[in-house]
């Protein structure tokens, strides 16, 4: 307790007689707090804003971009990251601003981003922007067949992802859009782009109601996936055994797929 007790005494006595060390202390703290707090919306500008830049590239007179959009329906309210409406399709993008390593399938219910040796589990993006392909669908009278997913991650992420969907890196995102070249749309894309723009949610509270509700969503399945009940289907969550050894899976396979990560 000496020893403890003399380096924080030490620690005191210079920073009595610097004053300007103290106050560089102080500041360097408080940038330290601040970056932690902020960093990860930061990380989320950055990335969005990288996306938003490689789809300007794609030919204006072709494409229209809209981003940041929120639509309503029966089934709630549905943020959409960037939407290019064209000939060639109208392409829905769900963007994920992870790093590490990202792993999944296409019909997993989460997705795993590895850092290092820890790992933590995600709902599966592609599912999320199944949601929104309906949405549009349904506000647009299109058929889905004219929606293209695509799911873009942060060119620091590694993504490993088996899909017959598109999962890609902002590097590659205008790329992936300009392999379509077949006509596909019919209708006036300025018309099509007028429609979602007049059925955007703008307002702030809104806005904010929308991001708590999927708090609450991600919560009570949490809650239900701790009482071996499906967020799915509602049935019980079982012990299954696979090839792969044993898994907590939905009692009422095949017809719910659900498995507990």
């Amino acid at each position: 307790m000496e020893i403890v007790k003399s380096f924080f005494e030490g620690i005191i006595n210079i920073y009595s007689n610097n004053s300007k060390l103290l106050l560089e202390t102080i500041i360097l703290i408080a940038l330290c707090i601040i970056l932690k707090i902020y960093y990860p919306k930061f990380r989320g500008f950055m990335g969005e804003f990288w996306v938003k830049l490689e789809l300007r590239k794609l030919p204006k007179d072709k494409y229209v971009v809209l981003n940041d959009i929120m639509i309503k329906d029966e089934k709630g309210t549905h943020q959409i990251d960037h939407l290019v409406i064209s000939k060639f399709g109208i392409f829905v993008i769900e963007m994920k601003n992870y790093y590490g390593l990202i792993k999944g399938k296409e019909f997993d219910n989460k997705w795993c981003q590895y850092l290092g040796k820890n790992k933590s589990y995600f709902i599966n993006p592609i599912h999320q922007n199944f949601g929104h392909i309906k949405s549009l669908s349904n506000l647009l009278k299109l058929d889905d067949k004219y929606f293209i997913s695509i799911i873009c991650f942060s060119n620091q992420a590694k993504v490993d992802v088996k899909s017959s969907s598109i999962v890609t890196q902002v590097d590659y995102l205008k790329d992936e859009i300009l392999k379509y070249e077949e006509l596909l749309v019919d209708n006036d894309i300025k018309e099509l782009s007028n429609i979602i723009i007049s059925n955007n949610i703008e307002d702030k509270f809104l806005r904010k109601q929308h991001m708590k509700d999927v708090c609450i969503k991600i919560n009570n399945n949490r809650d239900l996936e701790n009482n071996m009940i499906c967020p799915k289907c509602g049935s019980e969550l079982v012990e299954r055994n696979s090839k792969y050894g044993k898994f907590i899976g939905c009692s009422n396979y095949p017809k719910c797929k659900y498995i507990k990560k």
